[in-house]
């Protein structure tokens, strides 16, 4: 397939998988590790069976996309920044407590499990550090300034990295769907603006060959079937964004009302280096789209950005957080056929 098709990550997880997840489900840790390998192994053989060129584990392991580095970590507790949804569901980040910052976990541990399942490319989404980095509170903690958490996360965020390159991934994703949430939060986009700088802090540690294997994600957020910021306007956040130091930007379209003018504000701001993988699928409408459906979007994405430089995914995630069950695995695996067939017969009409 001449127009490379990736996932974003996630896949909703087994109803057994989830429930024994659950707090106080009672499950054994052997017990959970059984479900944990069987959902990654059912995952990867589903993931394959759809002919995608590139899968991912589906995150069938992760707490969730954002909160991974912290599992085993003592110094948090439950009552920092709250995200709202639009459907009035509310997902609470923990409050950092005391320093040094440093990853618990790292996702080349979850690459590792993958790769010795997948007979394909495994991409490995990582949280970006501008989202770990509304961990710290308000107050400054004593004895460990805000200038000394970012020094030690930007640290941890690039050995997260690195070492999923190291292990062989494909590509490695940061998740930085917090980016569009921040305009809303701060209209002048200064707080964008601070976001982006961290994370650039991280990707200049790269050559740009590794950059090239590195990509940025944006979306509006997607949870149980709702969103927290598409009503913010891309037109206000894709600029600064396609300004970062990444050989690779996976932006949301398929489910944005204004596809064209989207389109026009990356013709106008991508970098000639950079490809562009648009979103052809959308997680949260409950219809499978057809191939020919997917196929008319990635035409319509070429009128705008070069077929050497275009890619499709889908809008995000299908399932970011372990308890989230509003989506059925059945249906995020026809999507993703529904993507990688659209693709290829968009490629062969594109003549690429």
């Amino acid at each position: 397939m001449s127009i490379p098709t990736e996932p974003i990550g996630s896949i909703p997880r087994p109803r057994e998988l989830v429930e024994a997840t659950r707090a106080n489900s009672g499950a054994s840790s052997a017990e959970l590790e059984r479900l944990y390998e069987q959902a990654l192994r059912d995952t990867i053989a589903e993931f394959e069976a759809t002919g995608s060129p590139v899968i991912s584990d589906g995150e069938q392991t992760k707490p969730s996309f954002v909160t991974y580095p912290l599992v085993g970590l003592e110094t948090l507790a439950p009552d920092g920044i709250a995200i709202p949804f639009e459907d009035g569901h509310v997902r609470q980040l923990p409050r950092l407590t005391a320093g040094p910052f440093r990853y618990a976990t790292h996702a080349d541990g979850y690459l590792a499990r993958a790769l010795a399942i997948a007979t394909v490319p495994v991409k490995q989404a990582v949280i970006a550090p501008s989202a770990l980095s509304l961990l710290y509170p308000q107050e400054p903690l004593v004895g460990y300034s805000r200038e000394a958490f970012i020094v030690d996360l930007v640290r941890e965020a690039e050995a997260d990295v690195r070492r999923c390159l190291d292990q062989g991934a494909h590509t490695v994703q940061l998740d930085f769907t917090e980016a569009r949430l921040s305009v809303k939060l701060d209209p002048s986009a200064e707080l964008l603006r601070q976001l982006i700088e961290l994370n650039n802090r991280v990707l200049e540690r790269f050559s740009p060959a590794e950059r090239a294997r590195i990509g940025v994600h944006t979306c509006p957020g997607g949870d149980r079937d709702s969103t927290h910021s598409a009503d913010v306007p891309y037109v206000e956040l894709l600029p600064s964004l396609l300004g970062m130091a990444a050989g690779n930007l996976y932006i949301q379209l398929a489910s944005e009302r204004d596809r064209r003018g989207v389109l026009e504000v990356i013709r106008e701001h991508a970098r000639p280096d950079q490809r562009i993988f648009v979103g052809v699928i959308d997680p949260i409408d409950p219809r499978v789209e057809t191939s020919e459906e997917v196929r008319d979007r990635v035409l319509e994405a070429a009128e705008y950005i070069p077929p050497g430089r275009l890619g499709t995914t889908d809008d995000c995630g299908f399932a970011p957080f372990a308890d989230d069950t509003s989506t059925a695995r059945e249906l995020a695996f026809a999507k993703i056929r529904a993507r990688v067939e659209g693709t290829r017969i968009a490629s062969e009409q594109l003549g690429v």
